[in-house]
């Protein structure tokens, strides 16, 4: 056996997973929750020290089902959610919680940035327009609400170069977080150092850049002994989250379409030649030669979280809600949501955005509010269809993964409203199964290319009922005319928190 290890930084948990890259086998275990902060308008923050307990849990339940499997590790992956960011002092420690990719708290800051900046010149540099989540925006933040941050800080990184960081030493940044970051050249893989001192952002702070399946050092001894694995095995770069869940899903085919229900909610289409759209971001594939143009809702687990938390309730009530909200007619009896609880990222860029439940009345009850949520979520994606489909891009085949696609009426919704079939994997591990493949594959244990049929997971096909196609037609045109009419009653609100 050739046992690898992938490990996922996700907005409320770490999952840790062994890959046997000879049989296909995986174990998995996942750590406690923790939680994801939302102090004030906009704001989504963690803390790097959740990321480092929560490691050490996973790996600890790893041990009780297979400590054998544990031992015998050869090499570790590790992937997390970008671009986050995770200011560091001298000594790499934390100065402050980590800024999340889908922060929306910088709305100020990008204002002054785009009205200075040759905005097209950076998109033609960067692959992506000027937009909240960027790291030059969340800098100027923190210059100018918490300078005694800003003048400790030595090195930026994400969250899971972190944790990379912490096991081997070596504080680089993976390339995707790099290329998300906005301060990024892709053409010349280099940072926009002209760019970023307008800003007075020092270059110095950010590490050497490596691709997702080269070396980034060594485990530590320390680790190694705590987690009861072999010293000194090989730590890769490592991926992005949704990267990740595209490789382990097999998305690698120009036209494949991944959307994954993780936190928030991403949508990647495969490319063979790197190709950019002003409403979407641009990532390198972890398979050489491939690219993905990538959309990403900045709330969809973490709204069906937040309902959950209204409701008094947690995950083990989701098969009961989930039970109520199939016996709810699809288009939940006329309640429409716009997902849009952290602003919006793809494929609006509105930081502004905000959520809003319509059409509720006092006959409905948590199960029409819960299928309504997961109902916003997938139009959502079928808005980021539409803009890839009216752009030139035909949609080949549509994927299902991660957390979410475990809820078997959440897929058949995604295939009713999307009106495509979709392969879904309902227990495949997501974007820990792509940190192991990825490290696997840059140990020579896998080859590079798609993997996935010697991977042992189920999957399903869901095909679209045609008998739902009128109301979840309706209920799309009225999600998007939702927006569209509070569009400027939204910007008046956001406005006024700012104030």
């Amino acid at each position: 056996m050739a046992w690898v290890m992938g490990i996922d930084i996700g907005t409320t948990a770490v999952k840790a997973l062994l890959l046997d890259t000879e049989t296909g086998q995986s174990v998995t275990a996942t750590s406690d929750e923790y939680p994801l902060y939302s102090p004030n308008a906009g704001w989504a923050e963690a803390d790097p020290q959740h990321w480092e307990q929560g490691i050490s849990e996973a790996i600890a339940r790893l041990r009780q089902q297979d400590a054998k499997a544990v031992s015998q590790c050869r090499g570790i992956g590790v992937c997390g959610m970008v671009p986050a960011l995770v200011p560091l002092d001298r000594s790499h420690r934390p100065l402050r919680r980590s800024i999340q990719q889908n922060d929306a708290r910088t709305g100020r800051e990008l204002a002054q940035i785009m009205a200075d900046a040759d905005t097209e010149w950076l998109y033609q540099r960067t692959g992506t327009v000027l937009n909240q989540q960027h790291i030059a925006p969340k800098l100027l933040w923190l210059q100018r609400y918490e300078p005694h941050t800003w003048e400790q800080l030595h090195a930026i990184v994400g969250s899971y170069d972190y944790v990379r960081g912490l096991m081997t030493g070596n504080w680089a940044i993976e390339v995707n977080w790099a290329v998300e970051s906005g301060l990024f050249d892709v053409h010349a893989r280099s940072w926009l150092t002209d760019f970023m001192n307008r800003w007075s952002i020092d270059s110095r702070w950010f590490g050497s850049v490596g691709n997702p399946w080269e070396p980034a050092g060594t485990l530590r001894p320390r680790m190694a002994e705590a987690w009861g694995m072999p010293s000194g095995i090989p730590v890769v770069y490592g991926s992005a989250d949704h990267v990740a869940s595209a490789l382990a899903a097999g998305v690698a085919n120009p036209g494949d379409v991944l959307i994954k229900f993780g936190g928030a909610g991403d949508i990647l289409y495969c490319t063979a030649t790197p190709q950019f759209h002003r409403r979407l971001y641009f990532d390198l594939h972890d398979l050489p030669g491939r690219y993905l143009l990538n959309g990403c809702m900045a709330a969809s687990g973490s709204l069906v979280r937040w309902l959950l938390s209204r409701l008094k309730a947690d995950d083990r009530s989701l098969p009961e809600l989930d039970r109520r909200a199939s016996a709810i007619s699809p288009g939940s009896d006329g309640i429409v949501v716009l997902p849009y609880f952290l602003g919006e990222k793809t494929p609006i860029f509105d930081a502004d955005a905000r959520g809003v439940i319509f059409g509720l009345m006092l006959h409905h009850t948590d199960g029409h509010l819960f299928r309504a949520v997961l109902e916003s979520v997938i139009f959502g994606f079928r808005h980021h269809l539409d803009v890839l489909s009216n752009s030139g891009f035909p949609v080949e085949r549509i994927f299902a993964t991660n957390g979410g696609a475990k809820s078997e009426l959440w897929r058949q919704i995604a295939a009713d409203v999307l009106q495509r079939p979709i392969l879904a994997f309902p227990h495949h591990p997501g974007s820990a199964m792509g940190a192991a493949i990825v490290a696997a594959q840059g140990l020579g244990l896998l080859p590079q290319e798609p993997v996935v049929d010697r991977i042992d997971t189920p999957r399903i096909w869901h095909q679209p009922n045609p008998d739902n196609r009128s109301v979840y037609d309706r209920n799309y045109s009225v999600f998007r005319t939702l927006y569209e009419r509070t569009h400027d009653l939204m910007h008046v609100m956001g406005r006024g928190e700012d104030s």
